[in-house]
């Protein structure tokens, strides 16, 4: 096992980095850090980050994608800023389900905006009622002739606010077994009967988490993706590289709150030298460097297994679950070092705390990720 970069992954990394201090961050910077950004400013961004081939990671070159292994993506999406980075996963995946469902008249209908960064997209699966199981979504669709009927609600959805293309989980009747028999629809954001909104939450606050309501939505029927069944694999599969990636805009923000507490404790005095002189600052920057490295090492490693063609159920739901704990505590750790300084504005930290707390609950909350490595080892289902 070659724990290096090689030469080219260190230049994709060296690239992203200065694509992000060039085109990202001053972006960021111009917009007030509580409110969702403008669409044309996340539109701006999307437009650099197309270059970097980050529209479509995981879709062949040959198709219009970057072609990308995931732990190559990996290395580029730990530099973003996870306000980006989260909205990116939403795009790329919502374009790499599209593109695995659909026929060649779709993929030509739907991808070339969402590929060149010009139209923003998103996933709707998540309901009031169904969030863990996608099997128990309500939102119905119901065919009218040559159009589809959408009814029913998504929430807590990445980019839902200013998506110009949502591709929709909805059930069109239920199984032998009760379950939902899920059917991926696309619905272009300005159809009749579609409403978003986002909902104000603890952290990321730049970035666009909300709710879609259906009501009597028509779509034509070329709408409608893949083999009616084959949304629940689809997601299964594009969550298992998402969990490593979430672990990993963790580890983004934990790097940060590591590199604070170094910079402080070398500065700031106390008992006659500085606090980075005494035994219990040192355990506690050390502390906060260990969780940065093994939830780093531990995402790369799930993301290597899926490289390699490995089953990484089991794997990518540890790395998500570990390193977004893990990563929460190293902020914690980091704002203690701080004393008061911790939890003031000025240096960034509350912040941090709060962006952070937000990453254990997309793509699979941890405690259903510990029932997910939980089965992988015990060979027994606890969800059924």
């Amino acid at each position: 096992m070659d724990f290096k970069f090689t030469s080219e992954q260190q230049l994709i990394r060296e690239s992203c980095q200065a694509m992000v201090e060039r085109d990202v961050e001053p972006v960021l910077a111009r917009h007030d850090p509580t409110k969702p950004l403008p669409k044309e400013a996340m539109l701006e961004i999307y437009g650099a980050l197309a270059q970097m081939g980050l529209m479509a990671p995981r879709l062949p070159e040959e198709h219009g994608g970057a072609g990308l292994s995931m732990l190559d993506y990996g290395l580029m999406f730990e530099i973003l800023p996870p306000v980006i980075s989260i909205s990116i996963l939403a795009q790329e995946c919502t374009a790499a389900r599209i593109y695995a469902e659909s026929t060649q008249e779709q993929k030509d209908l739907f991808l070339p905006g969402i590929l060149d960064g010009t139209k923003i997209c998103c996933t709707a699966t998540t309901e009031p009622n169904a969030g863990s199981n996608p099997r128990e979504v309500q939102t119905r669709v119901e065919a009218d002739g040559d159009e589809l009927v959408i009814n029913g609600a998504k929430i807590w959805i990445s980019n839902a606010g200013i998506a110009d293309i949502i591709n929709t989980t909805c059930s069109e009747g239920k199984d032998e077994r009760g379950n939902s028999r899920l059917r991926r629809v696309v619905v272009e954001r300005e159809r009749a009967g579609v409403v978003a909104r986002e909902i104000p939450c603890l952290g990321l606050r730049q970035g666009h988490l909300g709710e879609v309501l259906y009501d009597n939505c028509r779509v034509p029927a070329v709408n409608s993706l893949g083999a009616s069944g084959d949304a629940a694999r689809l997601l299964t599969l594009t969550w298992n590289g998402n969990r490593p990636l979430v672990g990993l805009a963790a580890v983004h923000l934990a790097q940060k709150a590591l590199d604070a507490a170094v910079e402080y404790a070398g500065v700031r005095k106390q008992f006659g030298k500085y606090i980075g002189g005494h035994q219990l600052v040192q355990k506690q920057l050390a502390d906060i460097e260990t969780a940065v490295v093994t939830s780093r090492l531990l995402c790369y490693s799930a993301l290597n297994a899926m490289d390699n063609g490995e089953r990484a159920n089991g794997t990518s739901a540890m790395a998500k679950r570990y390193a977004t704990t893990a990563c929460e505590q190293a902020i914690s750790e980091s704002m203690q070092v701080h004393g008061a300084m911790g939890v003031a504005d000025e240096t960034g930290l509350e912040q941090l705390y709060r962006d952070v707390r937000m990453l254990p609950i997309p793509d699979g909350a941890n405690g259903i990720l510990a029932l997910i490595q939980g089965r992988e080892l015990a060979g027994i289902d606890a969800f059924r």
